[in-house]
């Protein structure tokens, strides 16, 4: 009884996470639960201070209904660690932005985890324990969610870090950890587009540095057995005769990524120069304004980008019978370009046609990763079962 309790309880969270108002009889349509079970678990709800009533919902007879949603009351904190800075975020249930900032990342890892205990206690003291949720991280690297440990980060030193243990120990709150890439899945399926969500399996293609896919199977992360799943940016595309395991020449990172964006454009007849200190998600943004304004050396560029890229992304919807990709990274500034380049790159079988690909940008504006780890606090709240990788800090 416990379980079905918890799972209804998740599927009212859910509507209401999506929904902008509903009333209960409203949530009782869409969820097949009667309306007495759900008056009694919004009443919980509402005790618990997850849901709020907010006015009365316009009736056409008998006693209007209390329109209902989630508390915005209750905030989360994210930090997103990237190599060159880290971005902070206080996020609401609905996995809207309340204010962000950002600082530079320091060279040390501990001295990273230091910065981001340290941001993190100014805001609870600032905010109130009672309204902080919690603290969500994510990182670049193999990210073991379960220990909270960075496995390997982009940078060599950054290797076999218990982020969540030194967080913990320095704010004494529940500290979630992540991966970047997956993070910014579960925040674009949960707060992104709503023809997005529900999908059975989900794909989010993150082009920056390298190339990272997020997969969701039925709304849950797939993190393979080594925790590592998702780096189709080692996908070869193109032959090459290097006997490397890894970054090959022909690879996906190394024909679509920010780096090799830029290399491309630089090596095309009538390109720019870039300014002095542009770092490289800066130059693809110029890149791509450029290609929307007909600089033919930016469109030739993202037009090559498109077709290796779709290329990579059709090898992921033919190995996961995907319904749904959604591409995230700088490159997007030009998607209307690049969209088409892509699509006609993926499957087009008949047999296929009952069931369209959902093929588009990222909802949530290149800020996919920093609502991810914000929210990441709120996964245990929105989840039908105490099962998954966050279990245990959920327990501590």
């Amino acid at each position: 009884m416990r379980h079905v309790r918890r799972a209804n309880r998740a599927v009212i969270l859910q509507l209401l996470r999506h929904g902008d108002c509903l009333s209960r009889a409203d949530i009782a349509r869409q969820s097949g639960l009667s309306e007495g079970a759900v008056s009694r678990i919004i009443g919980g709800l509402i005790r618990d201070r997850l849901v709020r009533e907010d006015g009365e919902e316009n009736s056409t007879g008998g006693r209007p209904g209390r329109r209902l949603q989630l508390d915005q009351a209750r905030i989360a904190f994210g930090a997103e660690i990237d190599n060159w800075e880290t971005r902070f975020a206080v996020v609401n249930m609905r996995g809207r932005i309340v204010e962000s900032w950002r600082r530079r990342t320091p060279a040390a890892a501990h001295d990273a985890l230091v910065q981001v205990a340290a941001e993190f206690l100014q805001c609870r003291e600032r905010l109130g324990t009672a309204r902080v949720q919690g603290l969500g991280v994510c990182l670049r690297g193999i990210v073991d969610s379960r220990t909270g440990t960075l496995i390997q980060g982009n940078r060599t030193d950054w290797a076999n870090i218990p982020v969540r243990a030194n967080l913990e120990s320095r704010i004494s709150e529940p500290t979630f950890v992540e991966n970047n890439v997956r993070a910014a899945t579960l925040a674009e399926y949960s707060y992104g587009a709503r023809e997005v969500y529900g999908a059975r399996c989900f794909t989010f293609v993150m082009v920056s540095d390298g190339v990272g896919v997020g997969i969701l199977f039925d709304g849950k992360p797939y993190y393979g057995p080594r925790m590592a799943a998702g780096e189709f940016g080692q996908m070869v595309i193109t032959h090459s005769e290097a006997g490397r395991r890894h970054d090959r020449e022909g690879c996906l990172e190394r024909l679509a990524s920010n780096a090799s964006i830029c290399e491309r454009y630089s090596a095309t007849p009538g390109a720019r120069r870039f300014p002095a200190g542009a770092d490289t998600s800066a130059r693809v943004r110029r890149i791509a304004q450029w290609a929307l304004n007909g600089d033919a050396a930016a469109v030739a560029t993202l037009e090559q980008t498109a077709i290796y890229l779709g290329a990579g992304i059709s090898n992921i919807v033919w190995g996961l019978d995907a319904d749904v990709v959604v591409v995230d990274g700088a490159i997007t500034g030009a998607w209307r370009l690049m969209a088409p380049l892509i699509r006609d790159q993926l499957p087009d079988l008949p047999e296929l046609s009952n069931l369209p690909l959902i093929l588009r940008s990222s909802a949530l504006s290149g800020d996919a990763a920093l609502i991810g780890a914000a929210t990441l606090p709120f996964t245990t709240v929105f989840a039908a079962d105490e099962s998954g990788p966050y279990a245990a800090v959920a327990s501590t």
